[in-house]
């Protein structure tokens, strides 16, 4: 059996899937176009990840969006010639391997590659990169977008991580997919009733363009609640820029651990969920440990957050909106067993046992 991941470089949620995947197939071979050597926990590590000839790219980890275009010939060129099972873990290129004819092919789908479809703008707009790389990577993705679908049957059998990927599979790849829940550790993330919650609101998200920080640091002025956002990435220091005259009232903690991050969870009186997400790990992490969450109403919260129930669901994306769903939310009583009990249905046995069946079905069919 062959396992391909699009990347390591850390322990997010696609790698929490594949952690699962090698703790059931600890036999199985490994490939990856390239791979932080101690970024990824032991459970994959112990696959030693076979790597792509982009592995010997100076700065891969860290620029690795301006070789987007490299990336086709890159997870061509593995040879899987002798595996009879291929299951891939993709939200970008993983899913296109080529595979002999005898052998079936599962994806596990995060999403069709945002940037190559419909995110280029906020990846790679004038905004983010300057109008002349702009320019010319444009072309560069739509080739990528059309590689991207010309490949999609090389798949036997989609499985997309909600009903909102489904959609977008069927969409780009005009193909059928069944939807798995991605994996949460509920047993980590659960409530703790010596801990006390504070009149505070929490980010825990990478700070990128389409997470939409931005509209929760003016919804927390608004709602007049102190933010405290955990998480780093390239937009940090102009989210530092935006939060420091607005008069909001916010707190930058960056990366934390697993335990510095649920104890954040256990505080917080809300979490925030400004973007739109394709399914969004956080909001049912926070509920897990009994906290509800206000969410845009779109996307993959509509499946794991209950309006008035687990949180609140927002119908715009502004801050006056997020700010009012927020200030409904601090004059209603949740039941904390509610929260938790929406949680469990992502619990980490649920998928292992959704996601085995699905592979050992298409090995014998």
């Amino acid at each position: 059996m062959a396992l391909v991941h699009d990347w390591l470089t850390g322990m997010r949620g696609g790698e929490k899937v594949l952690e699962l995947l090698c703790e059931a197939y600890p036999s199985a071979d490994l490939f990856t176009l390239f791979h932080v050597r101690g970024s990824v926990s032991p459970a994959i590590e112990r696959l030693r990840p076979r790597t792509s000839i982009l592995q010997n790219v100076p700065g891969m980890s860290r620029y690795y969006r301006y070789c987007l275009p490299l990336f086709p010939t890159a997870i061509e060129q593995f040879d899987l010639d002798r595996y009879d099972l291929i299951v891939s873990t993709s939200h970008c290129a993983a899913k296109a391997v080529v595979k002999t004819g005898r052998a079936q092919h599962l994806c596990y789908c995060f999403t069709p590659m945002r940037y190559a479809w419909d995110q280029f703008d906020a990846y790679f707009g004038e905004g983010r990169v300057g109008s002349t790389k702009s320019r010319v990577l444009r072309p560069m993705l739509g080739a990528l977008a059309r590689w991207d679908a010309a490949t999609a049957g090389r798949v036997d059998r989609y499985v997309a991580i909600s009903q909102h990927v489904a959609s977008r599979i069927r969409r780009y790849y005009n193909r059928d997919a069944d939807v798995i829940y991605p994996p949460v550790d509920t047993v980590f993330f659960a409530p703790d009733d010596s801990v006390g919650r504070e009149h505070v609101l929490l980010i825990v998200s990478a700070l990128v363009p389409y997470k939409r920080i931005d509209v929760a640091i003016e919804a927390s002025r608004l709602a007049r609640m102190p933010l405290r956002i955990v998480g780093d990435g390239p937009e940090r220091h102009a989210l530092e820029r935006i939060a420091a005259p607005s008069g909001a009232d916010v707190q930058f903690l960056g990366s934390l651990s697993d335990e510095g991050v649920r104890d954040e969870y256990r505080r917080a009186r809300a979490v925030l969920l400004p973007g739109e997400e394709d399914f969004g790990i956080v909001p049912v992490e926070a509920q897990a440990c009994g906290t509800p969450v206000v969410a845009l109403g779109r996307g993959g919260a509509v499946e794991t957050v209950r309006h008035g129930v687990t949180g609140m669901l927002v119908d715009e994306l502004t801050p006056a909106a997020f700010a009012a769903s927020i200030e409904r939310l601090m004059g209603i009583e949740l039941d904390p067993a509610a929260l938790r009990a929406n949680a469990l249905r992502f619990d980490r046995a649920v998928f292992a046992h959704s996601i085995q069946s699905s592979i050992e079905s298409l090995a014998h069919a």
